[in-house]
């Protein structure tokens, strides 16, 4: 098990280089620098002074070594300064992480509260009524788009209807409101954007819930428990659903990077102040330390829940711990 972790943790350091990297050379290919946003503007601004701009953000340098100088800051957990306001790159990410993380733990807890049921009862009672609808749903929340989606909720509840706010995590006010009252008014900021954030999953999961029921169904120790008289919810839920959810908690795991990663849209549809409108933001303004920190987040939450759902795996199957660590 040792020598299986310590492979699969090389394999994580050598993907995190690899992404930086390559993160980092086509930040730098692409058309306009930082002080382009700064400079070009104003008139009053000489070629001397943008230069001179240039070498404070160390951008006269040769690329190999932006880097270098990079990666010692990141060894020390320094992700530098934003070109943009001068704050800790760090900083900007605490005050922003928060929300991001609380919207997608509020999303992933939607989908595994719905995706399991509808898949449990598609697999149990294949083509019937429920299942044909449940299709349909999985299909219609694949071909929708999101940031489609989330205008078409926020002029029907927020605009149309107007029960529901459509901008923001919280009121103006808020510091005048009883705890009760905060928690209403988060409640009712939040909803749109969990529902949004977790309607491509909880269409995906549901389908893969079914089909892994559906095969473990027709396992042989399946009809062997059915034959001991065992009923058929101690069946579908002790013995089939338990096996099934091995390969479904590890897609939820890999999913984790995607639903922060779909932050980028429905925060910046919802004028949210989280992770993905704070990376948004920063590649608009050519923040590269803000980029580049927000890239490493997520590229450590990417390669840790491979890392995890491998781990689970080797767990769950001695077979594959001993074939990867070969």
């Amino acid at each position: 098990m040792l020598s299986f972790l310590g492979y699969r943790l090389f394999r994580f350091l050598i993907s995190l280089v690899g992404v930086t990297v390559i993160t980092f050379g086509i930040m730098h290919l692409a058309p306009g620098e930082p002080t382009d946003l700064q400079t070009t503007l104003n008139p009053r601004v000489s070629a001397q002074a943008k230069e001179n701009l240039r070498k404070l953000y160390g951008l006269d340098q040769p690329l190999h070594v932006q880097y270098a100088q990079w990666v010692k800051r990141v060894v020390a957990l320094d992700f530098g300064t934003s070109f943009v306001d001068g704050q800790s790159v760090v900083k900007k990410i605490r005050q922003r992480m928060p929300i991001t993380i609380i919207i997608n733990l509020l999303s992933l807890t939607l989908i595994f509260g719905f995706a399991l049921p509808i898949g449990v009862l598609s697999a149990t009672r294949p083509y019937s009524t429920f299942d044909k609808a449940a299709t349909v749903f999985v299909f219609v929340g694949f071909a929708t788009p999101t940031f489609w989606l989330a205008l078409m909720m926020m002029i029907l509840f927020g605009v149309v209807l107007g029960w529901l706010p459509i901008s923001g995590y919280q009121s103006l006010d808020v510091s005048g409101l009883t705890p009760v009252e905060r928690i209403g008014d988060w409640t009712t900021h939040l909803l749109l954007p969990v529902f949004i954030s977790a309607f491509g999953g909880l269409a995906g999961f549901s389908r893969y819930t079914r089909a892994e029921m559906l095969e473990v169904i027709r396992q042989d120790y399946i009809r062997t428990a059915r034959a001991k008289g065992l009923g058929e919810s101690a069946v579908v839920y002790k013995h089939a659903l338990r096996n099934a959810l091995i390969p479904i908690i590890t897609i939820l795991g890999l999913s984790i990077p995607g639903l922060i990663g779909g932050s980028v849209i429905f925060e910046t549809i919802f004028a949210i102040d989280g992770m993905g409108r704070l990376f948004y933001q920063s590649v608009l303004s050519r923040d590269y330390p803000t980029i580049m920190g927000v890239t490493v987040l997520g590229t450590v939450l990417t390669l840790l829940g491979n890392l995890l759902a491998d781990i689970s795996y080797a767990f769950a199957n001695p077979t594959v711990r001993l074939r990867r660590s070969r």
